[in-house]
């Protein structure tokens, strides 16, 4: 009896010794970041900071033209996503097969915040959108393209995937048509087998009435492809989860 008394010490120790380590600082999965298309010759127009007073007018250029856009939504930015009008136009985008997609809450650096703010303003726009809409969308877009590896570790837990561009149009900055619709034609020609995701933002008048018609007619003839972003990067899953939008109660609000 005493022989195995002294031996149990050993026995545990040596179990333990076995059994596969703890590791603290185990890497964390990091969500994958897309600048452009798996494919040439393919354009994927993305639409970012809405809603605002344009998305509705975006979206009947889009569909006169035959072709898809994909809209990075705020919760709120230049208005908030539950007004009417809002719900309204995003609904009516959605409908149309344009992809809805997440451009966080309140537009806000994501680098210079903590993990917890970072879920914040990402989970704060999925669960807009799932009421709103009735998706949880797949891509998410950090406002200014602001990432690093916090940001796409809190997108990886919420199983989304990081959405850029390799065509920023300028338009943000008081950009002419002219200068954007050139911003096409000088990208399209210096990359002439390249694909494109362009950059735009839905709250500027000039990009919903005068840049698109001229823009996807330029494109077309240059024998370009029109996708979503998710069609863009080869993903038939633009949405993690598919439901009806929910009705309007005291927490549709901002």
């Amino acid at each position: 009896m005493k022989l195995v008394v002294l031996a149990l010490p050993a026995f545990i120790s040596a179990l333990l010794s076995s059994a596969s380590p703890v590791h603290s600082h185990e890497k964390k999965a990091l969500a994958t970041v897309y600048r452009q298309c798996i494919a040439p010759k393919t354009v994927a127009l993305t639409f970012d900071d809405g809603p605002f007073n344009y998305e509705a007018d975006i979206v009947d250029a889009l569909d006169a033209a035959g072709v898809k856009g994909t809209f990075f939504l705020n919760g709120k930015n230049y208005r908030c996503i539950y007004e009417a009008i809002a719900v309204a136009a995003l609904q009516k985008a959605y409908k149309s097969g344009h992809q809805i997609a997440s451009h966080t809450w309140a537009h806000l650096d994501l680098t210079e915040l903590s993990a917890s703010q970072i879920t914040s303003e990402m989970q704060r726009t999925n669960t807009a959108l799932q009421k709103v809409v009735g998706v949880t969308p797949a891509f998410v877009r950090p406002p200014f393209g602001s990432t690093n590896n916090n940001v796409r570790t809190v997108a990886a837990s919420l199983n989304q995937t990081v959405a850029l561009w390799n065509l920023d149009t300028e338009d943000w900055d008081g950009r002419s048509a002219k200068q954007i619709i050139a911003a096409y034609d000088s990208f399209s020609r210096g990359n002439p087998n390249s694909s494109i995701v362009s950059l735009g933002h839905s709250p500027l008048d000039v990009t919903a009435h005068q840049v698109l018609p001229s823009v996807i007619s330029s494109l077309k003839q240059k024998g370009y492809t029109f996708v979503t972003f998710a069609e863009c990067v080869g993903s038939n899953t633009p949405y993690l989860t598919i439901a009806k939008p929910g009705t309007r109660d005291n927490t549709w609000r901002c």
